[in-house]
């Protein structure tokens, strides 16, 4: 779908500070998969945390992408995604081993992909984002050949700061 944007990428390479400045400017936004389940593991089980099991994580963030879909198809616009379907089935196929990816085929996306490149400088672990930098730098790699591998467009984005990346996308996607 067309109206579906999607914004991935490295881990820590500032796509949340990103959605959060197209949100300010009015854009609908759906936030990071990962972030909510984490949220909610930590509230119940925690059986899906990623340092715990990391294919049931991915398999809940297909599940949330597939619902965060459906929840866009009700908004007008543009929608812009923190991750996404691809990102999600992209972590379970690495994890399993199975191939998954082309599974997702039909839910298509816009034909453009904004990917966050790796960004040392900005990089920081937090109580969710357990993982190293180098750990980020190899789901960037396996995202680029995920993304490719389904025909999407790949932008990465410069690394600049917030406000001029969000003119960006917005001028590549002629929203400005």
């Amino acid at each position: 779908m067309d109206r579906f944007v999607v914004i991935s990428g490295c881990s820590g390479g500032g796509k949340s500070t990103l959605l959060s400045e197209l949100k300010r400017r009015g854009h609908a936004v759906m936030e990071e998969p990962g972030r909510r389940i984490i949220a909610e593991e930590l509230q119940g089980s925690g059986q899906a945390l990623p340092w715990i099991n990391l294919a049931a994580f991915a398999q809940r963030a297909v599940e949330m992408s597939l619902c965060d879909r459906d929840r866009a198809k009700k908004v007008s616009g543009v929608v812009f995604f923190d991750r996404g379907l691809i990102d999600a089935a992209a972590a379970l196929e690495h994890v399993t081993g199975k191939p998954i990816l082309q599974a997702y085929y039909a839910e298509r996306y816009n034909p453009r992909v904004f990917m966050t490149p790796p960004w040392p400088e900005i990089y920081a672990g937090d109580a969710d984002r357990r993982h190293g930098l180098q750990q980020a730098i190899e789901e960037y790699e396996r995202l680029l050949v995920a993304f490719s591998s389904l025909g999407y467009i790949i932008e990465v984005l410069p690394k600049i700061g917030v406000a001029q990346r969000a003119d960006g996308i917005l001028r590549s996607l002629k929203l400005a």
